[in-house]
């Protein structure tokens, strides 16, 4: 599932602090005493962290499968439990490798 970024996440990757409001996409109002980024700044990080949060989609698809820390904690104890985990762990790595 794809996660759609927002203005507001660019402005405040750029490191502004303060407010403002949004309407229809577009900043309506800016509150904060720090410059206003242009649209091509804040139309450039929102593409980088967008780019940043797709690279990262295998890493979410495996947290999601990966062994609960319950099942963790068992196969400290248990030889069988730990041999399965750590079948379970390289299967999901395939499922999703990295990019």
């Amino acid at each position: 599932m794809t996660k759609q970024l927002t203005i507001t996440d660019a402005i405040y990757a750029l490191g502004v602090d303060g407010g403002w409001k949004i309407k229809e996409g577009k900043i309506a109002k800016w509150y904060s005493d720090q410059p206003q980024p242009s649209d091509a700044a804040i139309n450039s990080k929102l593409a980088e962290l967008q780019a940043e949060y797709d690279a990262q989609e295998y890493a979410r698809k495996r947290e999601a499968e990966y062994p609960t820390i319950q099942e963790l904690v068992v196969a400290l104890y248990d030889t069988d439990d730990k041999s399965a985990i750590e079948a379970k762990r390289t299967a999901i790595k395939a499922k999703y490798p990295k990019g």
